[in-house]
């Protein structure tokens, strides 16, 4: 299986359901994006990231409160049936009551994707532009590889790089720059040149 399916149709979520169940996958534009799922390095920094996020900003502990954070939602946006960051936030004046049985249909405020070989090039040549198009106003990459976050805001359509941090930095990162956050918990247990 590769990681862009063109059908001869536009794919459905049917299309996804029918993924082998180590996959992932996700409907951007009608063309179904499908991969394995993540390995160590990856699956850590997701949950590190999680811990530094999750108390302050949807808890309120030791930080402002008013997120929504997740890992993996399900979100339907125009063009899109289905797509899925490896985290998402939401401001919870704009997403008081998420949904409990439906996809989330609002635009996430804050996305974050982990790098991996197997879709570096779909994260940066597909999504990026896609979550531009859709609205994301913040966007992060952290890359395993070279232990590097990247922090992007949207102005006017377009990304607009707000900094590059490594692991021995102690960053305060918008949108959630009112709590310092150090980078090296996040690359814990990951060899910096590991591939997944």
């Amino acid at each position: 299986m590769t990681p862009a399916r063109k059908l001869d149709r536009p794919a459905t979520l049917a299309d996804l359901d029918a993924l082998p169940r180590t996959w992932r996958g996700e409907i951007l534009d009608g063309t179904l994006y499908a991969f394995p799922r993540p390995r160590f390095p990856h699956s850590n920094i997701e949950s590190s990231l999680v811990a530094d996020l999750k108390s302050p900003f949807q808890r309120g502990r030791g930080g402002p409160g008013g997120w929504w954070i997740l890992v993996e939602p399900g979100i339907e946006l125009p063009g899109s049936p289905e797509v899925s960051p490896d985290l998402a936030g939401w401001r919870r004046e704009r997403l008081p009551h998420p949904p409990q049985k439906t996809s989330i249909t609002t635009v996430p405020d804050w996305v974050c994707e982990i790098l991996s070989p197997r879709t570096r090039s779909y994260d940066l040549l597909v999504k990026r532009p896609f979550y531009a198009s859709a609205g994301v106003r913040h966007l992060w990459y952290i890359d395993p590889t070279p232990r590097v976050l990247t922090a992007s805001r949207l102005v006017d359509g377009q990304w607009l790089e707000i900094g590059t941090f490594g692991p021995e930095d102690k960053v305060r990162v918008e949108p959630f720059d009112a709590v310092e956050l150090d980078l090296a918990d996040w690359f814990e247990g990951v060899e910096p040149d590991t591939e997944e």
